[in-house]
């Protein structure tokens, strides 16, 4: 594009309002893009970012205001004219067929996808090596990274002729280096002339990506700065409207006994192949064990097995020395174990969408009743209780929590389990999607778990949080543990490595996940290649 391209706003948002029912999703945003430029697109919960988003990718359709691109008013009923008006949206949940090859996902949906063609070849290597794309056209989408795929998606739509890209959440499941390697590419995009828009609850990604930021607060355009003038601080202030501390504490507990642990064990999924691979660790009262790695490694069936959710093939999971392998989450609850979990997929597991929030805390209660009729009332005034405490915002306790925001929904999830007064907390996720101050709350939240001896274990995808957060940090690989280590003693690039499968220098535990070498540890290895000595032994067998 020449230089008065460039000077020219890619994307001009002019008043644009959106309702839903009584709600106003949108209301009179102005929104400003040029080309050659990277905006950041910030706002809480609810702010009207995803809608506003989606008018731009023609999934809604404004009620009132004007849209022009390119300097022309243009009308985008449908995602066809979003991408032939060169709009290309990449979601945080990739678009991609699984059992076609990249070349296959690319071309989809174009005249191309007809036949292989050399040409058709040669346009992906040229759009590959102009924006330093790297990918193998011919590999299958099943058999890639996350970076790999989101490469894909990029190239999609750049193939389809997209000069405005939007990225929902970019950085969500990517690792420090892959996070680095997506912004060199932003960039390079940057200065072949095209206009991004990034949505992302990550400020210092904000801070160092972007050269706008333009802040929604409750549906209504508050401003737009310079990224240059601006530090974390200031937009957290304008997002929320009032100041905001960023400090997360972290709480110094005396050292207490092993409430879990997990010795040797081995998950398959149906397919045969190993979720979790020959994995031990413990969890002590009083500590947040933080466990980070790229997606799919391991950490969702980690968290359905300790919870009775899904089978183990091998080993065992101790709770305070009883293996709770075999047992149904029911009879986990009878015998008195008092383990919360926290799910990844909130309104599939975790929550039932079509009930309200009393019935949803009757889930986790009706149990303990006596007699045979259902008391709500108390589930009632507890629903009230966390309303009240978290500000969780809905039209009352009976509401159908698929009406709430996902914030709103997570903050309703996490209260729950954290007022059953669980000996562990499970948590996976819990931040995903939500705002800053929301996950603020929720740090909070674990926190004053931890001090009431509660033994959490932290799964997040923020590194910076979870260094901050954490006792201690869990990295898993492909379903094994590449290490164990003292939050305090690691930086973000040694996790990033060790989420790629090496393991840190140094690191003799990793098999076991041994806290350390005192007599209370009662799980050790010696050094013939994580050979278990004879203590290990008995208990594993007295376990099994």
């Amino acid at each position: 594009m020449g230089e008065q391209a460039k000077e020219q706003y890619a994307i001009e948002c002019r008043k644009i309002t959106k309702t839903f029912g009584k709600v106003v999703a949108n209301d009179e945003i102005d929104l400003k893009v040029r080309y050659g430029e990277i905006l950041a697109l910030l706002g809480e919960n609810g702010s009207g970012k995803t809608t506003l988003m989606n008018m731009l990718s023609g999934i809604y359709h404004p009620d009132s205001g004007q849209i022009f691109i390119g300097g022309k008013e243009v009308k985008i009923n449908s995602p066809a004219d979003s991408m032939k008006l060169g709009i290309g949206m990449i979601h945080q949940h990739f678009k991609l067929v699984e059992a076609f090859q990249a070349m296959d996902n690319i071309i989809l949906g174009t005249a191309g996808k007809k036949e292989k063609s050399r040409v058709t070849s040669e346009k992906i290597k040229t759009i590959s090596e102009n924006y330093g794309l790297e990918i193998e056209p011919e590999k299958y989408v099943c058999d890639m990274s996350v970076s790999e795929k989101q490469t894909v998606e990029i190239l999609k739509v750049l193939y389809k002729g997209a000069e405005i890209l939007i990225l929902d959440e970019p950085t969500a499941v990517l690792t420090p280096q892959e996070t680095e390697k997506l912004f060199r590419i932003l960039k390079k995009m940057k200065e072949k002339g095209c206009a991004i828009i990034i949505i992302t609850h990550k400020l210092q990604e904000v801070l160092s990506i972007s050269d706008r930021v333009t802040i929604l607060r409750k549906g209504k355009s508050i401003d737009t700065v310079l990224t240059a003038e601006c530090d974390a601080k200031k937009l957290t202030e304008l997002m929320v409207g009032r100041p905001v501390s960023l400090e997360i504490e972290r709480p110094r507990m005396e050292k207490h006994e092993t409430v879990l642990k997990v010795v040797d064990l081995t998950v398959e999924k149906p397919d045969g192949s190993k979720a979790i691979d020959d994995i031990s660790f413990e969890i002590r009262k009083g500590e947040i064990l933080g466990v980070a790695g790229v997606a799919g490694s391991g950490q969702k069936e980690l968290c359905e097995t300790i919870a009775g959710l899904m089978n183990a093939t091998h080993g065992a999971i101790l709770f305070h020395k009883e293996n709770l392998l075999g047992k149904t989450p029911s009879e986990i609850i009878e015998k008195g174990v008092s383990m919360s979990f926290v799910p990844e997929d909130r309104l599939g597991m975790g929550l039932v969408a079509s009930m309200g929030m009393t019935d949803n805390m009757l889930l986790k209660s009706y149990h303990r009743g006596k007699g045979p009729f259902i008391k709500r009332k108390p589930a009632r005034e507890l629903a009230q209780k966390l309303i009240n405490k978290l500000d969780i915002v809905t039209p009352g306790t009976e509401t159908p929590v698929r009406l709430l925001s996902g914030g709103n929904v997570q903050k309703v999830l996490l209260g729950r389990e954290i007022e059953s007064a669980p000996t562990v907390l499970i948590t996976a996720y819990p931040v995903r999607g939500l705002d800053i101050n929301s996950s603020y709350t929720v740090y909070d939240l674990l926190n004053e778990q931890k001090q009431k001896n509660v033994a959490v274990m932290y799964i997040g995808e923020d590194l910076d949080v979870l260094l901050e957060l954490s006792d201690r940090i869990m990295v898993l690989c492909h379903g094994r543990i590449t290490g164990i280590v003292k939050a305090e003693e690691t930086t973000k690039e040694e996790i990033g490595m060790m989420m790629t499968g090496e393991s840190r220098p140094g690191e003799s535990q990793l098999k076991t996940g041994s806290l350390d070498e005192s007599p209370g540890s009662e799980v050790h290895l010696n050094e013939n290649h994580g050979e278990e000595d004879s203590g290990h032994q008995k208990e594993k067998e007295a376990a099994l």
